[in-house]
């Protein structure tokens, strides 16, 4: 509901005084109008964890700019996903838009997929989904929006009080099950103020899976094979998955904690995983605490969000230099921090560029302005 209400009321308010049709903007002094065209007709590839925010998200922002759209939905959010489509078609008629501005694909799969990027009367995709999906849409021969996927570090810095940090990190991290894509997947503090965030995160119910278990957890969460984690588990509950690994937890857990030392392919826990299921790791002081979160980063995150509480703002400017991601949240819950609009004036958006370290075009949170040519009029200079 609430993601709901972001794509829909938050997404409003951000977009509603844009000026996106003629002129919108008339430079007297450089001689220069501009004049706002649309794009065209807009291929969207929607995710199974945001199914319905980002439908409502990517029909709004097409709309506002003149777009018609066709959707792709996961396959197992189609009936969910068509219902929501089919009701903001319904208002969009009734208000006066043309029949047909927004369609969707029935019973979608990977040939539909790629027949609809390639088409020659597709203007722009709109790909949020997987790393392989986004590379198929840069691919395709068709211009592109696409993310790429998250790997957020959270670093809790000497200055600011830990358990106010977990506080909001558990907001973030166990928020719809840790679905979305900017949400922490590890937690990095100093070992003086390991103790802090035990204590801290046992007060929130979060279970630290003991060395004994680790390994039954992660081959219950993650496919080595495909690298990649396991389909079945993203968006289940921190209780769901210590029942599907057989932890000997008797509490209902509100989040599994995992300590760790290493990152790469051959320790999972390093990667993303989109459930309530956080690493935690310890470093000597501050600098090695910064290695270890761009190593995090590097680890399949590039481009994307890094998260940091600290009232110091040279360590701030020290962690945004060393992180590669086109947004740093500090102080608030990284989830709902970097599709903005809630906690800061970032965007609102549900579709979150990660630039060249993506392997994306921007660094933007993507909204409206991403789906206008803008035609300049020049007049000679005088």
């Amino acid at each position: 509901m609430i993601k709901n209400i972001l794509a829909s009321k938050y997404i409003y308010e951000d977009i509603k005084n844009l000026k996106t049709v003629g002129t919108i903007s008339d430079n007297h002094e450089l001689g220069i109008t501009e004049v706002a065209q649309p794009l065209g007709v807009i291929f969207s590839v929607v995710p199974a964890t945001n199914p319905t925010s980002t439908v409502i998200f990517k029909i709004l922002i097409a709309l506002k700019t003149r777009n018609s759209i066709i959707i792709s939905f996961p396959a197992i959010a189609q009936e969910v996903c068509s219902s929501t489509a089919q009701l903001l078609y319904e208002a969009a008629l009734e208000a006066g838009a043309p029949k047909d501005c927004i369609q969707w694909v029935s019973n979608p799969n990977r040939e539909k997929t790629k027949a609809f990027m390639s088409h020659p009367d597709i203007a722009l995709i709109l790909a949020t989904g997987s790393n392989s999906l986004v590379a198929a849409a840069y691919s395709s021969g068709t211009p592109a929006l696409g993310v790429g996927a998250g790997n957020v570090p959270v670093l809790i810095e000497n200055s600011y009080n830990i358990d106010m940090a977990i506080d909001k990190i558990m907001i973030s991290k166990t928020f719809d099950n840790g679905t979305i894509c900017a949400s922490e997947q590890a937690i990095v503090i100093e070992k003086k103020n390991m103790h802090k965030v035990l204590q801290a995160l046992d007060r929130n119910l979060a279970y630290l899976v003991p060395l004994d278990e680790v390994d039954a957890l992660e081959s219950s969460i993650y496919d080595k094979k495909k690298q990649r984690m396991s389909p079945d588990i993203v968006g289940k509950s921190a209780e769901y998955i210590a029942k599907k690994a057989h932890l000997k937890t008797s509490l209902s857990p509100s989040l599994l904690v995992v300590k760790q030392d290493k990152i790469g392919k051959e320790y999972p826990l390093s990667s993303e995983i989109l459930a309530p299921i956080i690493s935690l790791y310890e470093a000597k002081d501050f600098e090695e605490a910064l290695k270890i979160c761009s190593q995090l980063n590097e680890h399949g995150g590039t481009g994307h969000t890094a998260s940091i509480f600290s009232h110091e703002q040279s360590k701030i400017m020290a962690y945004s230099n060393i992180m590669n991601v086109g947004r740093i949240i500090v102080n608030t819950p990284s989830a709902q921090g970097a599709v903005g609009g809630v906690y800061n004036n970032l965007t609102p958006s549900l579709t979150l560029g990660c630039g060249s370290g993506g392997h994306n075009s921007t660094t933007d949170n993507i909204s409206a302005k991403h789906l206008l040519n803008i035609q300049r009029i020049a007049k000679p200079k005088e």
